[in-house]
């Protein structure tokens, strides 16, 4: 184990979720190969495994770099994430009836640039806040720079995932609240943002036929029980909690998963607990709470903003993704479509979410190399 370095813990979490993804993945994607693959069930198994290990390099890659060169990929990051997005909004692979996909040329792989941009985001603002720590209570100098990028990032995301843009833009404004922003522009916005909540809902249920509205029109009376097909994905993903018990049905033998739509993806947790139990289920929850556990514990000893700033932002996004899947799950909040962060099956999604990760390990890392410099010094 020693060419791992950083959190020895959170490495654990990514290796118990990895595997918790795998199985639960196998087992929800039988009518995918009976549909897709002529019933070859060991089609998405090995598909996934491979998207998996990849990942997991990823991460071992992102922890071996420096998390200060961070910085200064964040500027040429999102560079290039801002056209991108603005280019799939209007030119990008509609799946789902929404324009959230590009596709490389050439070699035909479609990912989703909001994955990318999201990442390149909360990295751009912690180096913004540790730059501007001096000035931070300023409004000129601080406040429309760091929110300008911040608006026109979700801005760009919302039209064709509004679920994204919402979170993002959540985290985004308690990211700038710890790098202490003046509080009354931070109230400002959540105010500004509230009223033009407001306005969208209106505009939504006025024109319901325009782009993704109908979309969110539907979620909403979905989970307010007003349309069929919402009771019906709320009370199968019930059934499947209901009927796991403490224990749980056992790897594999889910029957909720030919009935939920994309068990594999929005609806995993809600697998997992079936097959699990309540146990499985609270150790995934307690695996991400310790996750963010430890991150925070990396943010209190970083001697760097930056790093500080960049361990709350990327751990943040992570929990914050992982809470609203499971609440989805449970019946708290309408459909969002947004993936258990390591668990769902997915591509890009994947990759970048193991990134992240890396990156807060390369915190931890650096951490550790410090800490044994000035051991070694003192012992000298």
């Amino acid at each position: 184990m020693n060419f791992i370095k950083g959190d020895k813990v959170i490495w654990i979490v990514v290796i118990i979720l990895s595997i918790f993804s795998i199985l639960a993945v196998y087992s929800s994607t039988g009518t995918l190969a009976y549909k897709y693959q002529s019933g070859n069930t060991e089609y998405y198994l090995f598909k996934h495994f491979g998207i998996m290990i990849l990942a997991l390099g990823l991460m071992y890659l992102a922890h071996l770099i420096k998390y200060t060169y961070y910085a200064r990929i964040s500027q040429i990051a999102l560079y290039i994430a801002i056209p991108l997005l603005a280019y799939t909004l209007f030119f990008g692979t509609s799946i789902n009836e929404a324009s959230r996909w590009y596709t490389l040329p050439m070699i035909n792989i479609s990912f989703q640039p909001s994955d990318f941009a999201k990442l390149a985001l909360i990295i751009f603002i912690a180096r913004l806040l540790t730059k501007k720590q001096n000035e931070i209570k300023e409004f000129k100098s601080t406040f429309v720079p760091i929110i300008l990028p911040i608006l026109l990032v979700c801005g760009l995301i919302l039209p064709a995932d509004f679920s994204t843009a919402g979170l993002l833009f959540l985290t985004s404004l308690v990211l700038i609240f710890i790098g202490r922003v003046n509080l009354k522009y931070i109230f400002a916005l959540i105010g500004i943002s509230v009223v033009m909540m407001g306005l969208l809902i209106m505009i939504i249920y006025q024109y319901p036929d325009v782009g993704r509205f109908g979309t969110w029109k539907n979620r909403v009376e979905q989970f307010k029980g007003n349309n069929d097909e919402g009771n019906y994905q709320a009370e199968q993903a019930k059934i499947a909690i209901a009927t796991g018990g403490i224990f749980g049905k056992m790897p594999g033998n889910s029957m909720q998963k030919d009935f939920l739509p994309h068990p594999y993806s929005d609806y995993i947790y809600a697998i997992i607990i079936e097959e699990f139990g309540l146990i499985g289920g609270f150790l995934i929850l307690f695996m991400y709470l310790i996750l963010l556990h430890r991150s925070i514990k990396i943010v209190i000893r970083s001697p760097r903003h930056f790093g500080a700033f960049l361990t709350i932002g990327l751990s943040l996004s992570l929990v914050f993704q992982a809470f609203i899947h499971m609440a989805v799950s449970l019946g708290l909040l309408p459909v969002t479509g947004l993936t258990l962060p390591l668990v769902s099956m997915g591509g890009t999604s994947l990759w970048f979410t193991s990134i992240a990760i890396g990156i807060i390990l390369s915190v931890s890392r650096d951490i550790e190399t410090q800490h044994k410099t000035t051991t070694n010094i003192a012992t000298a």
